[in-house]
């Protein structure tokens, strides 16, 4: 194995970054240490270049500068490394049988002095949210780096490493090693639905700029950019009912009557109803709805036993009873205010589009306001949106369809992604509005679905919607050529 690694790796203490880089200097593939920080250091065993962020253009512009091996490992979060046996030997092996672009791998995670096991999950095309975890340490190939120097991208300060993933992926395959190569101290303790929307949080916002514009970049390098060429929408069908709003539940005793309520009291212009599909109840959720004596609200029970949410939402879409737009209601949460389906239905005829989304207000049970608060998705441009939704892992809530459109697709038979799904599809073809008001209630509560999911459900939702931004970026391609 003739072939060599600079490593380069973020300063995360004296002690710590110490023990790491004497770690690295005992694998014989290893050529040379840089160590990452924001002011010089001295350790033993390798040398200093000094940053200002670690994940921006510039770092990785320096990196390239100083990158002589034929690979480089990048460590470029602040905390202690561990490797496995013959980790860097062993990805230096299938790197020089592969020649893939750039390679990880699962990892083992230490929280309070306790490991467990952290696998990731395979990369896809459509892996473009920012936040894929590749683990503690990536190996990119030399020409990944130098070739992403030579191309003089913007001076992002946090988009750097996201865009040298998306340059990688256009110059071959990234790989995952399904091996437990590395350890990582994960100093970030929180349940996965605290971690939720961090995206909102601190100086996000440009954040959220820097990797939109690195991933709009790459799509129109890969020729998967979309054109803001939308076709209108005519509201031209008959429906009886202008509006249903649409409620899966299962087991929601204890929110669905404030959700029911809370549809039952909009003040709107128009005819609606409320279609709740009720997913075979077992904790008196069946009876509490069959107690109310409101000819608006029509409580299905579906005779299959298989539906997830998708599964549900597509009971209530066929529903002879459906109206011309349906709008989403979970059982956990309720509308802002009385106002909600007024304005979302003003939306659709204002902007002639297939699909409404509204902002939420984050709360706890006793509806008092939590962090982050609002949560509006601004984000979302009429010029760019469509693009960046390959990029975000959500559009927002409440979302509402122009039925006829929703049928025309179908909902898949799922219990998470199932509307992102649908607004991907969506946005390739029509137009979708926004409410950037708050028009809804999230409630956080310990019952949550994403409360806090373990890691294989994490990785599971995870890869789904990389699937679903994989077969979206498959059909724009398509569209394109």
């Amino acid at each position: 194995m003739n072939q060599k690694i600079d490593c380069f790796i973020a300063y995360s203490g004296q002690q710590e970054t110490q023990n790491t880089i004497n770690l690295l200097r005992k694998s014989q593939v290893v050529q040379s240490i840089f160590v990452l920080s924001a002011s010089p250091v001295q350790l033993e065993g390798s040398q200093n270049l000094t940053i200002s962020q670690p994940q921006s253009t510039a770092t990785i512009n320096l990196i390239a500068a100083n990158l002589n091996a034929d690979y480089a490992l990048l460590g470029l979060q602040a905390t202690q490394l561990g490797l496995g046996q013959w980790a860097l030997e062993r990805m230096m092996q299938l790197a020089e049988g592969s020649k893939a672009a750039m390679f990880y791998a699962d990892y083992f995670e230490i929280k309070a002095g306790e490991r467990s096991n952290h696998p990731v999950i395979d990369y896809q095309a459509g892996s473009l949210r920012d936040d894929f975890n590749f683990g503690p340490v990536q190996l990119f190939s030399q020409q990944s780096v130098k070739s992403f120097a030579s191309e003089n991208y913007p001076d992002w300060q946090d988009a750097g490493l996201y865009a040298l993933r998306l340059h990688a992926s256009r110059l071959g395959e990234i790989l995952r090693v399904p091996e437990f190569l590395f350890s990582m101290t994960e100093t970030d303790t929180r349940l996965s639905g605290e971690k939720q929307f961090d995206y909102v949080s601190g100086n996000a916002r440009q954040k959220q700029i820097e990797m939109e514009e690195a991933c709009t970049d790459h799509l129109k390098k890969i020729n998967g950019f979309l054109q803001p060429n939308f076709k209108s929408v005519e509201f031209d069908q008959d429906f009886e009912q202008e509006v249903s709003v649409v409620i899966p539940v299962r087991n929601r005793i204890k929110t669905i009557k404030d959700a029911v309520d809370s549809v039952l009291s909009q003040k709107t212009s128009f005819p609606f109803n409320l279609i709740v599909v009720d997913n075979h109840s077992t904790d008196g959720t069946t009876e509490l709805l069959k107690s109310y004596d409101d000819e608006r609200l029509i409580h299905v029970i579906p005779e299959s036993t298989d539906l997830g949410i998708g599964g549900c939402w597509n009971e209530a879409v066929y529903h002879d009873s459906c109206g011309r737009f349906a709008v989403q209601l979970d059982s956990d949460d309720l509308y802002f205010d009385e106002q909600t389906l007024q304005k979302v239905v003003d939306k659709f005829y204002e902007e002639k589009c297939a699909m409404v989304i509204g902002s939420y207000q984050m709360c706890n049970f006793k509806l008092e306001e939590i962090p982050p608060g609002l949560i509006d998705h601004k984000e979302w441009t009429p010029e760019n949106g469509p693009n960046n939704a390959l990029r975000i892992n959500g559009l927002g809530a409440p979302r509402a369809f122009y039925t006829p459109i929703l049928r025309e697709i179908r909902i898949p038979n799922t219990s998470y992604g199932e509307d992102y799904a649908v607004g991907l599809a969506i946005s390739r073809t029509w137009k979708i509005g926004r409410i950037y008001d708050a028009i809804y209630r999230c409630r956080r509560w310990e019952d949550n679905s994403d409360a806090s999911l373990d890691i294989s459900r994490h990785n599971a939702h995870n890869a789904y919607k990389d699937s679903l931004r994989t077969y979206e970026l498959k059909a724009r391609l398509n569209l394109n050529r």
